[in-house]
This record gives structure tokens, C-alpha cells and sequence, in this order.
């Protein structure tokens, strides 16, 4: 069984002329192999995985796979619109040594998704699936939440082993934590709550917040595990207006802002999205600031 604990990290794809930039990415990726983090997302929201063509998904995996090369477990994003898309890179994925994959719900159909179809096909992708599954409900991008009972009839699925819930929606994540076996994972999608999460049941988290400060992220869970609570506490309120700027208030865009604050690589998002605007990027800077982050000048 995957055992599915600790902090991941979404990360960001760098693009430099709408090109990703390997050789950036590659500088990341060092900085966050030699972090405190359990393992790396490629293609998830962060990610900008729906603004990838196949061929460059494929690139990708395989780029990233060869880079960390067993220094941090690897989790792909392979879920799509298109069945057989999601099953090519599930298998695409294993070829090129991912340790799991993370399945975003269907989303264009999103009037059609109840949850005996959600089930379903779920299903259909962990039988066919040759690494473990964790499920990925993100409702504010996708239109369509998974409820705590489909969590639950699926995490029975011996080959689906977490999930990854960015709801925000501290009732169905208890619901959820209460009512599937401890061998499922229940991961914290946002570091707004993360640390309530913890207390309840969950395993660790998925966050944005962590391409910027990955340590901060995972020392709070070495925090709540070693009964430090009012520390715990005073972290996860220190870094929340962190996270808010990189997260719900700006975005993508917010958070590749951050990114090169901290002495990383950002760059532009790919269209639709667009870069942060001098206002925002000033207020991520000072809201780094305001947290006690080091950053740098670059404007």
C-alpha cells in the first residue's frame, strides 16, 4: 500500500515564451528535492496542466521523473475531460517511474456529475490504473464536489489510496476522515486548513503554499506531531495572508510572484491567465515581508 503522508508539493510549470523552461525548472526542482518535502505534484493545478498540449504533459513527466529520480516520491496529475487521455498518462506515468497519480474530477459535463457517475468512473481509471490513485476534489476550479460518501465508497477501491481535498469544507473532510479505514489518507488542499485537518485525522497536505515555503510547510506538521500546538498555531496564522495572496486572492500569478521573491523561478502563466500586475506583485512582496520571509529585489 502507497503510504500517502506528509507535505507535497503542486508544483509550478516555468514558462519563458510560452515554452517551458527546463533549465529554470531544473533549478526548482533542486531547491525542493533538497527540502523537508515528502514528494512532488507535476501537473497539478498549479501546474497549469489543462494549458499543456499531450505532447508537452508527456515531456514533463518524463523530465520531472528523470530529475528526482527517487530523491522525493513523484504523485502526476493525469486526470482530463478524455477518458483515455487519463488512462494513457496514468500508464505513461508508471513508465517513467511516477510513484502515483493524482485524478481530478471530470468537469466539462459538470451537470451530468452526480456521484453515481463520479463512482463510476473513478473506478473504471483505478482498475485499469498500474500505480495507486488519490483523488483530487477541487470544486473552485472544477464546478463539481465530491461528497464525503463517494469519498468514502471509493477509498474501499484497494487501488485508490487518498485524497486530496481542496474544498475547504471542514464538515465533509471530518465526514470523510470519520468514516473511511486508517489506511486512506485524507490530504489538506490549502494551508488555510491544514492545521484544523491535522487534529482531525488527515496525513498532510497538498499546497500551493509550499512551492514558496516548503520547509515552513512541513515544519508544521513536525510541529502538530510533536504535541507543539500553540507553535503549530502561531505558524500556520503567521504564514495564512502567505498563503491567501498565493492562493484565493491572486492566484497562479500570485504565486509565481512569490516564487521569485524567495530567490526561485516564476515566470509568466500561459494565457488565459496573466502575470501579476506591479500593485499585486507589491502586495505579495510586502505580505512576504510582513511574515518574516527573507526575499529579494527584483523590481
Amino acid at each position: 500500500m502507497f503510504d500517502l503522508k506528509g507535505i507535497y508539493c503542486p508544483i509550478a510549470t516555468p514558462f519563458i515564451d510560452d515554452k517551458i523552461a527546463y533549465d529554470k525548472l531544473d533549478e526548482n526542482l533542486d531547491f525542493w528535492i533538497s527540502s523537508k518535502l515528502e514528494g512532488i505534484v507535476v501537473m497539478g493545478s498549479n501546474g497549469e496542466f489543462v494549458s499543456l498540449r499531450e505532447s508537452e504533459k508527456e515531456e514533463l513527466i518524463r523530465h520531472c521523473c528523470k530529475r528526482i529520480a527517487g530523491k522525493k516520491r513523484v504523485v502526476v496529475g493525469t486526470g482530463s475531460n478524455c477518458f483515455d487521455e487519463t488512462l494513457h498518462l496514468c500508464n505513461f506515468s508508471k513508465e517513467c517511474g511516477a510513484d502515483a497519480v493524482l485524478l481530478v474530477t471530470p468537469f466539462y459535463y459538470k451537470g451530468s456529475m452526480k456521484d453515481d457517475v463520479l463512482e463510476e468512473y473513478f473506478t473504471a481509471v483505478a482498475d485499469r490504473s498500474p500505480l495507486p490513485v488519490i483523488l483530487y476534489n477541487m470544486p473552485a476550479n472544477t464546478g463539481v464536489n465530491m461528497s464525503s460518501a463517494l469519498q468514502t465508497k471509493l477509498s474501499r477501491h484497494p487501488n485508490i489510496v487518498g485524497v486530496k481535498d481542496t474544498s475547504g469544507n471542514i464538515v465533509q473532510i471530518t465526514e470523510t476522515i470519520r468514516d473511511t479505514e486508517p489506511d486512506f489518507s485524507v490530504l489538506a488542499g490549502n494551508w488555510a486548513f491544514l492545521l484544523p485537518s491535522l487534529y482531525l485525522g488527515a496525513k498532510g497536505g497538498t499546497l500551493a503554499l509550499s512551492n514558496v515555503l516548503p520547509n515552513e510547510c512541513a515544519e508544521l506538521i513536525e510541529l502538530f506531531e510533536a504535541g507543539k500546538a500553540e507553535e503549530a498555531r502561531q505558524l500556520a496564522l503567521r504564514l495564512m495572508p502567505v498563503n491567501a495572496a498565493v492562493t484565493t486572492k491572486y492566484g497562479i500569478a500570485g504565486l509565481k510572484a512569490a516564487m521569485e521573491y524567495v530567490g526561485l523561478f516564476g515566470g509568466e502563466p500561459r494565457l488565459p491567465l496573466r502575470r501579476a500586475s506591479e500593485e499585486v506583485r507589491a502586495y505579495v512582496r510586502s505580505t512576504l515581508v510582513n511574515a518574516g520571509i527573507a526575499v529579494r529585489d527584483i523590481d
